[in-house]
C-alpha cells in the first residue's frame, strides 16, 4: 500500500493530465455519436426495414476490434485524437441509436392519438410528447455509450491521443503494476461518476437534460476554442515506441531541439505499439521525427527486389541503403546514425541455458521439442525475427504472441522458456538473463537514427544540424544503464535524457 501511495505522489501530475485527456476524447466521442445516432433514429421511425438494416450495421461495427479500427484509420487521418474519437464513436452509435428508436417506438398508441387530436404538428408532437417520454431510455443508451467509451478510450494510448492508457502501458513496459492499477482504477472511477451523473438526468425533465448535455458539449469546444486562440509556435511532433529507449530518446531530441530553437513547441508522444503505426504516421504528416533502426528500415519498411539488398554488410553500407532507399521511396531524411546497435536478441534464463548447455542460437536446434517461445507479434512476422529463425537456423518451435512489454515476465516466471528481446534491454541485467550469440548472422545491424519527415528538414534544416550532435553517440552498455535506470532504478526518461545530454556536454554549459 505504501508504494501504492508514493506511485500515486509521484504520478499524480500525469495522472490528472492523463484524465483530463480521457474525460475530453471521451466526451468530444459521446458528443459526436449522439448528434448522429439519435437524429437518424428519429428519422426511420416510421421504417422499420430501413431501422432494422441500421441496427444491424452498427452491430457489424462493433465487432471491429478496436485496435485493428485504430489501424485502419491511421493510413487516412493520422494519429492523435481524430483517429481515437471516430473509432470510438462507431463503437457509441448502436447503443443509442438502440435506445432511441425502442424509445420512440414503444409509446403508448393512444398518447401518440391523443396529440393528433389536439392538433400537434410531427415536431410539437415529438417535441413535446414522444422526447420526454423516451428520455430515461434514451439517456440509458447514452449510459451505455459512454462507460463502453471510457473502457475503451484506454487504447487511444497507442496512437498518441494520451488518457489513462498512458499509465497503463507505462506499467506493462516497466513491469510496475502499481502503475498499472491507478491507470485501470481511474478509468473505472471515471466510468461510475458518469454513469452516475447520466443516471440522475435520466430521472430529470427533458429541458434539464437538454441543459446538462449542452454544458457537456461546452467543455471540449471551449477546450478546442481556448487552443485554437492562443499565440502559434512552431511546433515540432515527435513520436517513439512502446518502451523505455524511444522515450528516452524523443526526450532527448526535445531537449536539444528546445536548447537551440526556444521559439520552438516540442510535443511528445510516446508510448506507440508498433512500428507501421509510427510511419504511417510520419507519411501522414501527423509527427516530424521518430527514432528508427537500420534493420528495420531495410526490413520491413522500404520495397527492395529480393536480394538486392545484403544486410550482412558493414554498419556504415548498412545505414547508407538505409538512407537511400528512404529517401528515394518516401522522401524522408534519415539522419546519421547512434554508435550502439540494438539488435534483436534471442534470450534465455540461465538456469535454462547452463542445464541445456545453450551459448548459440544454433544449439537450440538440439533441444526444439522442449522449446515454448513467447515472441513479439511484430518478431513472429518479421523476415528477420522468427521467420529467419526457421529459415536460417531451421528452427520451428511451439511459439505463442506475447506482448513486447510482458514477455520478460513470461520467461520470468516460466510460462516460457525462450524469448526475443534486444540488446540494450535492461531486463536481461536485472535478471540475469542470458542473450544466446547469433551464429549464423540473421540479424542485421540496428542502429537507431531520427526518421525525418521532408517537410521538416526542407523548413527547419537548423533542426537537423541540432540533432546531428547524437551522430556516433550512445554505447549499447551507456543505454542499456539508461533502460535500467527507468526500466528498474524508476527514474523518468526525461531526467534520464537531460542527465545523459548534460554530462556529455551536448547541450551547452548554460542549458546546465
Amino acid at each position: 500500500m505504501s508504494h501504492f501511495i508514493q506511485t500515486l505522489i509521484s504520478e499524480r501530475y500525469n495522472l490528472f493530465n492523463a484524465i483530463l485527456q480521457h474525460i475530453e476524447i471521451s466526451l468530444v466521442a459521446l458528443v459526436i455519436a449522439i448528434i448522429i445516432a439519435v437524429p437518424i433514429a428519429i428519422s426511420v421511425l416510421s421504417h422499420k426495414k430501413v431501422a432494422y438494416v441500421i441496427t444491424q450495421f452498427a452491430g457489424v461495427l462493433q465487432t471491429i476490434p478496436s485496435l485493428a479500427l485504430l489501424g485502419l484509420l491511421i493510413p487516412f487521418v493520422g494519429i492523435g485524437e481524430v483517429p481515437a474519437v471516430i473509432a470510438l464513436v462507431v463503437y457509441a452509435i448502436l447503443p443509442i441509436f438502440q435506445n432511441t428508436y425502442i424509445g420512440l417506438t414503444s409509446i403508448d398508441e393512444s398518447l401518440d392519438e391523443a396529440a393528433d387530436a389536439f392538433g400537434m404538428t410531427k415536431f410539437e408532437k415529438l417535441t413535446k410528447v414522444q422526447l420526454p417520454i423516451a428520455l430515461p431510455t434514451i439517456i440509458a443508451g447514452i449510459r451505455q455509450a459512454l462507460v463502453m467509451i471510457i473502457g475503451t478510450a484506454t487504447l487511444a494510448a497507442l496512437i498518441g491521443a494520451g488518457g489513462l492508457g498512458n499509465l497503463i502501458l507505462l506499467g506493462i513496459d516497466r513491469n510496475d503494476n502499481t502503475l498499472t492499477i491507478i491507470g485501470a482504477l481511474a478509468a473505472a472511477l471515471l466510468a461510475i461518476i458518469f454513469s452516475a451523473l447520466i443516471y440522475v438526468l435520466q430521472k430529470g425533465k427533458l429541458r434539464y437534460s437538454i441543459a446538462a448535455l449542452l454544458l457537456i458539449i461546452a467543455i471540449p469546444v471551449g477546450n478546442g476554442i481556448y487552443h485554437a486562440v492562443q499565440p502559434k509556435q512552431t511546433t515540432i511532433t515527435i513520436a517513439g515506441k512502446l518502451g523505455s529507449e524511444p522515450d528516452i530518446l524523443i526526450n532527448m531530441y526535445k531537449e536539444l531541439i528546445e536548447a537551440k530553437n526556444p521559439n520552438t513547441n516540442v510535443v511528445l508522444k510516446p508510448n506507440f505499439g508498433q512500428t507501421s503505426f509510427l510511419f504511417n504516421a510520419l507519411k501522414a504528416k501527423q509527427i516530424d521525427i521518430y527514432p528508427e533502426f537500420t534493420g528495420t528500415v531495410l526490413e520491413s519498411l522500404v520495397k527492395v527486389p529480393h536480394g538486392q539488398r545484403d544486410t550482412g554488410v558493414t554498419p556504415e553500407k548498412l545505414y547508407g541503403y538505409a538512407k537511400k532507399d528512404l529517401k528515394d521511396q518516401f522522401g524522408f531524411d534519415y539522419l546519421p546514425p547512434m554508435e550502439y546497435n540494438n539488435t534483436y536478441s534471442i534470450i534465455v534464463t540461465k538456469a535454462f541455458a547452463d542445464k541445456y548447455h545453450l551459448k548459440n542460437i544454433s544449439d537450440l536446434r538440439n533441444i526444439e521439442s522442449k522449446l515454448h517461445a513467447g515472441f513479439d507479434l511484430e518478431f513472429l512476422n518479421r523476415p528477420d525475427g522468427y521467420k529467419g529463425l526457421q529459415a536460417k537456423y531451421g528452427l520451428s518451435v511451439t511459439s505463442q504472441s506475447v506482448d513486447a512489454a510482458l514477455r520478460y515476465e513470461a520467461l520470468r516466471s516460466g510460462k516460457v522458456n525462450v524469448i526475443d528481446g534486444f540488446s540494450t534491454d535492461s531486463q536481461i541485467r536485472q535478471y540475469n538473463f542470458v542473450e544466446l550469440k547469433d551464429n549464423h548472422h540473421l540479424f542485421p545491424v540496428y542502429q537507431g537514427a531520427p526518421l525525418v519527415s521532408a517537410t521538416l528538414a526542407k523548413e527547419h534544416p537548423a533542426i537537423i544540424d541540432t540533432l546531428n550532435v547524437l551522430a556516433g553517440k550512445i554505447t549499447e552498455d551507456e543505454m542499456r544503464e539508461m533502460n535500467y535506470q527507468v526500466n528498474v532504478k524508476g527514474k523518468s526518461p526525461a531526467v534520464v535524457a537531460r542527465n545523459f545530454l548534460v554530462a556529455h556536454h551536448l547541450l551547452g554549459a548554460n542549458q546546465k
